[in-house]
């Protein structure tokens, strides 16, 4: 009964969401309050339908109905609550119904929250809003039902992914499609401007904290996935360049740049169409990503292969949502307000470079994601673009606009002072250089690109630090006076300062992990030793545990440095999962400061005279935890700033009476 409440209730959300399309879209063309008013209840109607559909989708993972399709297919009754619940979202069809959640959970948010905004405007976004919830809805209840029965039900089901079992990738959706789908409501907001004719500084103030909300999850989700690939898979990479984490890269490189480009329109009135443009990108990207993941085009194991006839209705509906904006984004164009007039040295300069630059490099890597696929189209052949072809394209690009980025709020509006700027980031420049050269000649092996990686970070870090000292005066101005300053600084700037600084922390992390990792491999009996850089493994022991839902050979490694004393007790596991007939590699890890000594665990083997060995993978990943670190900065700084009452949801009398 419950599974048919949850079905019976995702179709009425996909009835009320055309009623929400249909309603806003008629009260905004006959600027009628109470059809407006009627499709904001439907808004916030489908999300609550869909809620209860949802709801009941993990009430039957949850209670192991395996009756339902997507339950038997992805759970068993011996799998822990965390990934009985998690797998409610751990397949196709259920993925698609949390897209769906978040989508129409946006368009009630618009709803309930978007009194500010100019009630034509408002009641068109809406619109668009639920025309975008007809076309998922109607994807998830006619080709992809998470809840649908199956008339002969197994006893207990096939479980999910042993690879997908981890606390870090059962939050990684929800804040992935957070970040994804809040991209629709800038689209929205977008679209109907487009349509009133109001691009402007007032719309670009409505879109920017939507935007920055959407950027901030979406970066959290794509941290989340890099650390379950760092200690989930057990290869030691946090980042592979696999087309799926480029499917989720892409919408937060374009997020990126409208952030930035919405500040010149907000505060100068300046590239609104630009902005427009970048507006419409970010959420065709997130469809792109949908659609890549999703068609079984791809093959990576964070991907949904289905058939690719789901996968052709998925391109037809990003084709009909994109078309459909960039068409009317081409007939309004030339309308459009050019803005205000500024000079090349100033900080709507420095932000058009920078939009400059995380737009080409967006394009690189879809050209790299997108080039194996049509390559294979044309000819059959497969080709496979990796590491080597990004690293010549995408990184010096963002070396480029990272020298740039901070100097671009130092910079004056309209005309800036490149002298004043230069004399007060010399300290951080000249500390940078001084840093990174240290770390050439300190380190072994010494590597020239590492530490020009680093002098990069440093500067990020520096840079931030010196705009904040700036802001508050410090140094030159009495302590009470910087602390004055301090306490009336708005959230914005400390979430700016947080986020760029985070951005110089994961530079560090990477560029030192990157170059100056350790790695060793060897098959190892017991009490056999192997050196690990300036440590030393012994494999002490190995015996077999059982888990919940699966049975595991666990070594114990002893990891002792150079004096000969044990800094730590590693247990990495290999483990098997009978219901699926499964193996996976459990890593475990040692932390040591701002490094990680990863150990990993391989399979029985012979050995020298026959006795059993067991292969041990070990790494050194020195300032590891920087590269993980430093994006949750970054969403921190996002979120400081989003509290700040002057980039609330919603926007003040004063810029609705300018729009109205």
């Amino acid at each position: 009964m419950i599974v048919e409440l949850g079905a019976f209730a995702l179709v009425l959300s996909l009835m009320l969401s055309i009623a929400q399309a249909g309603l806003s879209a008629v009260g905004g063309a006959r600027r009628s309050v109470v059809l407006a008013g009627a499709g904001r209840g439907a808004a916030i109607a489908t999300f609550l339908a869909v809620l209860v559909a949802f709801g009941c989708l993990i009430y039957a993972f949850v209670g192991s109905d395996f009756s339902v399709a997507n339950v038997a297919a992805n759970s068993h009754t011996a799998k822990p609550l965390l990934y009985k619940v998690a797998g409610a979202w751990g397949s196709h069809e259920g993925s698609m119904l949390l897209w769906c959640l978040v989508l129409t959970g946006y368009g009630a948010a618009m709803a309930f929250f978007g009194d500010s905004l100019p009630p034509r405007l408002r009641a068109y976004a809406i619109a668009i809003q639920g025309a975008l919830g007809v076309m998922f809805l109607a994807y998830t209840v006619f080709a992809s039902n998470p809840l649908d029965r199956l008339l002969d039900p197994p006893v207990e089901g096939r479980s999910l992914n042993p690879l997908l079992q981890d606390w870090a990738l059962a939050f990684h959706p929800p804040f992935l499609y957070a970040g994804y789908v809040g991209f629709s409501v800038v689209y929205s907001l977008s679209l109907a401007a487009l349509i009133e004719g109001r691009i402007d500084a007032a719309w670009a103030r409505w879109v920017r904290p939507w935007t920055l909300a959407a950027w901030s999850l979406l970066t959290i989700g794509i941290t989340l996935g890099a650390f379950w690939a760092y200690y989930e898979l057990g290869w030691g990479g946090w980042w592979f360049w696999d087309p799926v984490e480029n499917a989720s890269f892409m919408p937060w490189l374009i997020g990126a740049a409208l952030l930035h480009s919405a500040i010149v329109t907000e505060k100068r009135g300046a590239l609104p169409g630009w902005t427009a443009f970048l507006a419409l990108a970010a959420f065709t990207f997130s469809m792109l990503g949908a659609f890549l993941v999703r068609s079984g085009v791809l093959t990576s194991v964070h991907a949904f292969a289905v058939d690719p006839t789901r996968g052709v209705l998925l391109l037809i509906m990003m084709g009909v949502a994109a078309g459909a904006g960039f068409l009317l984004f081409g007939l309004r164009a030339p309308s459009l307000n050019r803005g205000g007039q500024f000079r090349p040295i100033s900080r709507e300069s420095a932000i058009v470079l920078n939009n400059i630059l995380l737009s080409t490099a967006t394009a690189v890597v879809l050209l790299g994601t997108l080039y194996p696929l049509i390559r294979e189209a044309m000819d059959g052949e497969a080709v496979s673009v990796g590491a080597p072809f990004f690293n010549m394209t995408f990184v010096p690009l963002m070396i480029l606009a990272f020298a740039v980025l901070p100097a671009g709020p130092l910079l004056a509006w309209k005309r800036g002072d490149a002298k004043g700027v230069a004399r007060k980031l010399w300290i951080a420049l000249a500390g940078a250089v001084v840093l990174g050269l240290l770390a050439y000649a300190i380190v072994e092996p010494r590597k020239l690109l590492a530490s020009g990686g680093l002098v990069v970070g440093f500067w990020l870090v520096g840079g931030a630090l010196v705009e904040i000292a700036d802001r508050l005066k410090l140094f030159r101005a009495p302590g009470a006076e910087s602390a004055r300053r301090a306490k009336g600084l708005p959230r914005g700037a400390w979430g700016t300062t947080l986020a760029h600084a985070g951005l110089g922390l994961f530079v560090l992390g990477a560029s030192f992990e990157t170059a100056w990792r350790v790695e060793t491999a060897q098959a190892m009996s017991l009490n056999d030793t192997q050196k690990l850089g300036a440590y030393a493994l012994t494999l002490t022991d190995v015996g077999t545990v059982e888990g919940p839902n699966y049975l595991a050979e666990r070594g114990i490694v002893t990891v002792a440095n150079k004096a000969g004393t044990v800094v730590c007790r590693a247990q990495p596991e290999r483990r098997f999962y009978p219901t699926g007939g499964q193996t996976t590699s459990e890593v475990h890890i040692c932390p040591r400061g701002l490094d990680d000594i990863y150990v990993v665990i391989g399979e029985r083997r012979a050995g020298v005279g026959g006795k059993p060995a067991w292969l041990v993978r070990a790494y050194v990943n020195p300032w590891v935890r920087l590269i993980f670190f430093g994006p949750l900065l970054m969403a921190i700084g996002g979120a400081i700033s989003l509290s700040d009452r002057r980039v609330r949801l919603g926007v003040g009398k004063r810029a609705q009476e300018v729009v109205s």
